[in-house]
């Protein structure tokens, strides 16, 4: 059986992302690491990954050409590349009616367009070898969604109807596809999230529209309180479902010690029974399992 061993993972530079870069040297693993201004605002990260032999291709997720070029110059540079992490998201805060159009199409751009773009640009490479592994880093937004997100909750599920459509789509190439569900974690994402363009449409909101700023101050709070709610959680999650038989990884990874996991959990069960009836219906059940 051929082993996956090379690994392409965007949003290299923040995030769930150097944790997870981090995991997979010590499990042997050859990390190519995807980042935006690599020689700009994230030179020092990306200095630090090189020092210790991860490599660094520029990938702006939100331009076809920064994709294709990045692709290529990791598929050079490690031989093939067998496992693909969509990594790479913008987060959003605030009053819903405050984002514009363009506010939804920044995080689109980037949590759904961006994993569109990376997962066209490198299966050629995992269909060549009759082997691979798509995983989408989601959220658990994306099953019960959380007010005052904006456009992430929305994208979140978007990207993981995108994933459901590429499991059963590329599972007969013997590619396989798995979407990992964090809570929330003390990374510089939350410190980072889009703010609404259109301020003045939420100041008839009266005391809500002082709540996603209410709520974001307390997150510091709620994970001291809950130290277990480490980043590295994310990375373990993952190393562990590589360690998994291919084509025997669950669909869906929850990871969260506090309580939304546990909530989500029973969700993801019943969904999978449902897609398994459905698929049985349209005589498509067989696409559930990865050809090995």
């Amino acid at each position: 059986m051929k082993e996956l061993k090379n690994v392409l993972i965007t949003g290299a530079a923040g995030g769930f992302g150097g944790v997870i870069i981090e995991a997979l040297r010590k499990e042997g693993y050859t990390v190519t690491g995807a980042m935006r201004d690599s020689n700009g605002r994230n030179k020092a990260v990306a200095e630090t990954l090189r020092s210790q032999g991860v490599t660094i291709v520029e990938i702006d997720v939100t331009r076809d050409e920064s994709v294709a070029l990045g692709v290529q110059q990791a598929a050079a540079h490690m031989g093939s590349i067998d496992i693909l992490i969509n990594n790479a998201g913008l987060g959003a805060g605030g009053i819903q009616e405050g984002f514009t159009a363009d506010d939804w199409k920044k995080v689109f751009d980037v949590n759904v367009f961006g994993v569109q773009r990376m997962t066209r640009a490198v299966l050629p490479y995992m269909k060549q070898r009759q082997r691979g592994l798509l995983i989408l880093i989601s959220s658990l937004s994306a099953r019960l969604s959380v007010p005052f997100q904006g456009p992430y909750s929305p994208s979140k599920w978007a990207a993981e109807a995108l994933a459901e459509s590429y499991r059963l789509e590329v599972s007969h190439l013997g590619i396989e596809t798995c979407i990992i569900e964090p809570g929330g974690f003390p990374t510089a994402f939350i410190g980072s999230l889009l703010q609404p363009s259109d301020q003045e449409r939420a100041l008839d909101y009266g005391a809500i529209n002082q709540l996603p700023a209410t709520l974001l101050a307390s997150l510091k709070g709620v994970f001291e309180a809950n130290p277990e709610q480490r980043p590295e959680l994310v990375a373990e999650a993952l190393v562990n479902l590589l360690k998994l038989p291919h084509g025997k990884r669950p669909v869906r990874t929850e990871v969260d010690r506090m309580f939304m996991g546990d909530l989500v959990a029973p969700l993801n069960e019943q969904l999978e029974k449902a897609n398994e009836k459905v698929y049985e219906a349209f005589q498509m059940s067989h696409l559930m399992h990865v050809k090995n």
